[in-house]
């Protein structure tokens, strides 16, 4: 998948290797860049270490910006070829490149970041040089930021596979030279992991096949492009939720047996973290202008996806007004779980199946906007972590409604005349 290879310095070793994917990232990726040469330059003097640009041979000279920043590190240039993108296909390259210089450790930092600074490198790397496998960030964000971590990718995870990682696709992830290894081997890297759903998939992937996790520090809150969840999000939405569906049928033997979350292990202790985060803004309009159309839409999927007594619900909260919109959190979580449940039944077609998911989507989001409008920023991770112990709690029903949904795929295979060995007839 690497169609293009720059290695001016001819490095051909690296212990530490701190990559960027990108697309499009000219504006943005040398202040990255800089940080990643200065906490290497900074804790790291000692160690052979590369800065590689992982690239979907962005037409607005991306690569040739990266490669201009005057830095110690040496860089590294890849890029997929012309024309094929995807945030997944440029990790793969990213963990192919680290593999191939045998680096103990390999960083994934987002291209479009703000916020980074010299000592986010220390705190990613150092856990891999002790043993982690995975390390997974910490950081401050608004509590309107990261919609899908906070409504769908967190408590999903939390709730299925029972470790507690705050931030399962925040982007900027830590990883081992074995675990890099069995990335490459999975054999589950389906269309949606080369695109959006690579962060959710990196990060089950580590826990499911039971390497070392831990969570870190990074000091500061995340700045980066803010995406407005009432706008399209369709294609990474897509990704992100069908990836995490997708692994609950690979995934099965291991989550069915999971009935508590528990924490992980948190390396530091945020010294110099800022209290402060950028403003993020909600278009609540928006979300429920995709509410009521979603509702005209597809009307006809929601009842036939969700069970009953989850569709009466959504026909009484539909006539809500704007400002005064909210569901409880239990109904949610059995939404999510009925969505879940139908995507393995492959009944209605998945992306049309997700398609229709999203104004439910919006829906959630804009109920918790209403409800935390007054909240600090504390009070509203309070609100979320209750929210996630209604999850952990209807996990009977979903483990329920999934158990009848492979009954009725058993029947229906059972009740095919070829299925029971019988030949057909000419």
């Amino acid at each position: 998948m690497i169609e293009e290879i720059r290695n001016p310095e001819h490095v051909e070793r690296a212990r530490l290797v701190v990559g960027i994917p990108s697309y499009n990232e000219a504006d943005t990726i040398a202040h990255v860049v800089q940080m990643a040469d200065a906490g290497l330059r900074r804790y790291y003097p000692d160690y052979p270490a590369v800065i590689v640009n992982a690239d979907n041979c962005s037409p607005d000279g991306t690569r040739d910006v990266f490669l201009q920043v005057d830095t110690a590190t040496p860089k590294i240039y890849v890029s997929t070829p012309q024309g094929m993108k995807g945030k997944g296909r440029n990790i793969r390259n990213l963990l192919e490149v680290g593999v191939e210089l045998r680096a103990q450790a390999i960083l994934m930092l987002d291209a479009d970041l703000k916020s980074i600074t010299p000592e986010w490198i220390e705190h990613l790397i150092e856990p891999l040089l002790e043993g982690y496998d995975f390390v997974v960030p910490i950081y401050l964000r608004h509590k309107y930021d990261g919609t899908i971590t906070n409504h769908i990718a967190y408590p999903m995870l939390r709730t299925l596979y029972g470790l507690r990682v705050r931030q399962p696709i925040g982007g900027d992830f830590g990883i081992s030279n074995r675990l890099a290894r069995c990335y490459l081997v999975e054999k589950t890297w389906y269309d949606d992991v080369f695109e959006f759903g690579i962060d959710i998939w990196l990060t089950t992937v580590a826990i499911g096949r039971h390497f070392q996790v831990c969570q870190t520090f990074l000091g500061s809150a995340k700045a980066h492009r803010h995406k407005d969840p009432a706008k399209d999000l369709g294609p990474m939405f897509a990704n992100v939720v069908g990836t995490i569906f997708q692994q609950m049928v690979d995934f099965e033997y291991l989550w069915k047996g999971i009935s508590r979350s528990r924490p992980s292990i948190i390396y530091g202790f945020g010294l110099g973290q800022r209290t402060t985060v950028p403003e993020v803004h909600i278009h609540r309009e928006g979300l429920f202008q995709s509410l009521q159309q979603g509702f005209q839409q597809y009307s006809e999927i929601w009842q036939k996806v969700l069970q009953a007594d989850n569709w009466s619900a959504v026909n009484q909260f539909i006539n809500q007004p704007c400002d005064q919109f909210s569901f409880a959190s239990d109904l949610w979580a059995r939404m999510i779980f009925d969505f879940a449940t139908a995507y393995c039944a492959g009944s209605i077609p998945r992306r049309q199946l997700l398609s229709a998911f999203i104004p439910l989507y919006h829906a959630r989001v804009l109920s918790f906007f209403n409800r935390t409008q007054q909240m600090t920023l504390a009070e509203a991770e309070e609100y979320l972590e209750n929210i996630n112990r209604v999850f952990e709690k209807q996990k009977p029903y979903l483990i329920q409604r999934w158990d009848e949904m492979l009954e009725r795929k058993s029947i229906l295979r059972n009740s095919h005349p070829i299925s029971r060995g019988q030949k057909k007839r000419h």
